[in-house]
């Protein structure tokens, strides 16, 4: 039981770690940020609230995961953002040519395809941590 808890802290603390870094990243170069979502022919349309939804979500999920309450909460909101990433990707991957990543900091530089798979490897990491998320503590996320 104790090793499931180590493993569900471990991704919360990645978790934390990339939308921090991320929402920085985004907030640091906000009008880089606004360009590039600007760019991309999905989301074009929802730019200018995705240029504050977006970093606002990932600091939202990464402060709920620090009290036991809403950790549970926040791996499914970050399972839910990170396929919602993924999805954008694999649109983008299939029905857009040479659009710049809107994503801040080293993320920038990798290729779609090597975020397509950072991306799952993070919806797994969710999907794990949530199975395996001690279920004496789902019964009291339940019951609020």
């Amino acid at each position: 039981m104790k090793k499931r808890g180590l493993v569900v802290d471990v991704a919360c603390f990645l978790f934390v770690l990339l939308f921090v870094y991320a929402a920085a990243s985004k907030m640091l170069e906000l009008d880089k940020f606004e360009t590039q979502l600007g760019r991309s022919p999905v989301i074009t349309r929802f730019s200018s609230i995705l240029l504050w939804l977006v970093p606002g979500l990932e600091i939202l999920l990464a402060l709920l995961m620090f009290w036991s309450k809403t950790k549970l909460f926040a791996l499914y909101g970050s399972f839910s953002l990170m396929v919602a990433f993924t999805a954008y990707i694999i649109v983008i991957l299939n029905f857009s040519e040479n659009i710049p990543c809107s994503c801040g900091g080293i993320l920038q530089d990798m290729t779609w395809r090597q975020h397509l798979v950072f991306n799952v490897i993070f919806v797994l990491m969710a999907v794990v941590a949530v199975l395996i998320y001690p279920s004496n503590n789902k019964n009291i996320v339940a019951q609020q």
